[in-house]
C-alpha cells in the first residue's frame, strides 16, 4: 500500500471513531427518550419500538442480500 493510501485510510478511521463516539454518547439520549416514553405512554410505545424494529429488520435482511 502506498504512503499516500495508507495516511488516507489512518485519516477514515480516525473520522469513524470520532463518529463512534458521537453515536454513543447519542444511543444513552435515545434511551433516556425510550424510558421516559415508556413511563407516559407504555403502550403505545410499545407499539411504535414494534414498527421500528420491523423496518430495522427490514434494512438488515436488504444488507443480508448485497453481502
Amino acid at each position: 500500500m502506498a504512503k499516500q493510501d495508507k495516511l488516507k485510510l489512518k485519516k477514515y478511521l480516525q473520522a469513524i471513531n470520532k463518529i463512534e463516539k458521537a453515536r454513543s454518547k447519542n444511543n444513552i439520549n435515545w434511551m433516556d427518550i425510550l424510558r421516559l416514553a415508556l413511563n407516559h405512554a407504555p403502550d403505545e410505545t410499545i407499539k411504535l419500538m414494534k414498527k421500528i424494529n420491523e423496518k430495522d429488520q427490514k434494512i438488515s435482511n436488504l444488507f443480508n442480500n448485497i453481502k
